[in-house]
């Protein structure tokens, strides 16, 4: 019996190694996989920061960054905006900070009008 017992403990052994082995490799995977995307991201992110250099002055910029530290999410979506707007040849580049400051106001009014008060 103690034959069949550590052949059973050798098969239990064997399969659990197989387990391991399918988790380490999913893992690998998965941080694999999770790097590949940050560094998409980072070059996203740097390809359009080289882009706002050519197409802003450095006021703007500068406004941008100001955003940024406030709320990094409106200063994408307006980067994201400036490049659509160069992309459909509506400015001529780099685009000074009047011209942000008249953009960003149009994109406020627009999220400003959803707000209301309700008193209760």
């Amino acid at each position: 019996m103690s034959a069949n017992g550590s052949d059973e403990l050798s098969a239990l052994r064997e399969q659990r190694r197989i387990a391991l082995q399918q988790q380490f490799e999913e893992q690998a995977k998965v941080q694999a996989d999770a790097e590949m995307e940050t560094q998409r991201q980072q070059l996203e992110t740097q390809s359009v920061n080289n882009a706002m250099k050519h197409l802003l002055t450095s006021e703007a910029r500068s406004r941008i960054a100001r955003i940024s530290l406030a709320t990094p999410e409106r200063a994408e979506s307006i980067k994201k905006v400036v490049l659509s707007m160069h992309e459909n040849n509506q400015f001529t580049p780099p685009m000074n900070d009047d011209i942000l400051k008249s953009i960003l106001m149009k994109m406020q009014s627009k999220s400003r009008n959803n707000a209301s008060i309700r008193r209760i």
